[in-house]
């Protein structure tokens, strides 16, 4: 591990006041890192600067793009080219860790801009996001600038080999397990089924739950569906009948406490995403607080679960199998103890300790006889790269 203090500087690629793994994974590593006394500095998109952590700067406010099922909320251009290169300048940093580099983003900006250690990682999972990766022989030589590459998931590794040709490490996303150790609420226990994510997105999958729920209470009379996260629920409630809407709640945004509690409680935890998702860390979250977990069988659900060894796996889309799993799944109380007790013992492989301990092998290459990071002379990349947009 390194012993010595570095200065570090982290570049978050989507709006940093904008709830997502990405961002919730750089503030955590920042944390972490600023925690065993290095010095951070977080360069992202910021829509709102008011209760800012210390270490984030704002590079401005970001634009939504449509992307990978969602809308990003990201910045690019020349404008946000100046304000990287003075981030770097100013910020005498031993080492730039720049998240998702292959998207046009203050992370592709600052490998463009900058030049020494430079670490990448790549999050998305996404194989046919053809237009995002379409600028892929202008990305190749600046993603060759990178000392080293990571990746999220086995996922993300091969959607990074089969756009750029180029390899990475696989690192999970980090989580704190003990956080996640929550009390039991008797109002979200018993015949519980829990969901948690921004449930208007198509792509979480809560439409594939809820289709599930009248099979569901025709064995579990007394079953609720717990929904958590951000969104409308008359988004949802307007298309369901006065029966099926009684046995949904929304608890709206939870508190990091909250979230412990709702999955320390649950009888069962759903994750019915239909694509789009590189990693899962709301599995790992919902294994360490003890809940017996169910997902769908997309690529990254079904790694992080290890093929159904820490939790029960069902047809992606299918609702009769995902109701046919949660009714079996929660008659048994003896399966759920098992499936509760591995999986919290399984996600310690996804603790911070762990996980960090990997990314400061990953440093110490990138570092590794080089100076700090300063800005290229060559501004080469830029000039294709703005051509190539003029004449689309």
């Amino acid at each position: 591990m390194i012993s010595d203090s570095l200065k570090i500087g982290i570049v978050c690629p989507y709006g940093w006041d904008t709830p997502g793994g990405v961002q919730s994974h750089i503030n955590d590593l920042a944390g972490y890192l600023i925690s065993r006394g290095h010095k951070v500095s977080v360069l992202a998109p910021v829509s709102d600067e008011t209760n800012l952590p210390d270490f984030v700067v704002s590079a401005g406010k970001p634009l939504a793009i449509p992307y990978n099922g969602a809308v990003a909320r990201i910045l690019f251009g020349p404008i946000a080219f100046t304000r990287v290169k003075e981030w770097i300048e100013e910020g005498n940093f031993d080492l730039l860790h720049l998240h998702e580099p292959a998207i046009p983003s203050l992370s592709l900006l600052a490998c463009w801009a900058g030049e020494g250690a430079m670490v990448g990682t790549f999050h998305a999972a996404a194989k046919k996001q053809r237009a995002i990766f379409a600028i892929g022989p202008i990305l190749e030589p600046v993603i060759e600038k990178l000392s080293a590459r990571i990746a999220v998931s086995e996922a993300a590794r091969e959607t990074l080999t089969m756009h750029l040709e180029t390899d990475a490490v696989v690192i999970p996303n980090g989580i704190y397990t003990k956080r996640m150790h929550g009390k039991v609420r008797p109002e979200w226990s018993g015949e519980t089924i829990g969901f948690m994510g921004r449930f208007e997105e198509p792509r979480k999958g809560l439409e594939v739950l809820i289709n599930a729920l009248p099979i569901i209470s025709r064995s579990l009379p007394n079953a609720k569906l717990l929904v958590a996260g951000p969104g409308e629920p008359e988004s949802v409630t307007k298309k369901l009948d006065s029966q099926m809407r009684e046995r949904i709640v929304f608890l709206g945004r939870l508190t990091e406490a909250e979230k412990a509690d709702f999955m320390s409680s649950v009888g069962a935890y759903v994750a019915p995403n239909t694509g789009g998702e590189s990693f899962g860390i709301i599995l790992t979250e919902a294994l360490a607080g003890g809940a017996a977990v169910i997902a769908s069988d997309i690529p990254a659900f079904t790694a992080v679960l290890d093929h159904g060894k820490y939790g029960k796996i069902f047809k992606s889309e299918d609702s009769v199998e995902l109701a046919k799993t949660v009714i079996d799944l929660i008659r048994s109380q003896s399966e759920r103890n098992r499936l509760a007790k591995a999986g919290q013992e399984y996600a310690q492989r996804f603790d911070w300790d762990v996980v960090a301990e990997e990314i400061f092998e990953i440093y110490e290459m990138a570092i590794f006889g080089q100076g700090k990071v300063g800005l290229t002379s060559d501004n080469r990349p830029w000039n294709r790269i703005w051509n190539w947009s003029q004449q689309r």
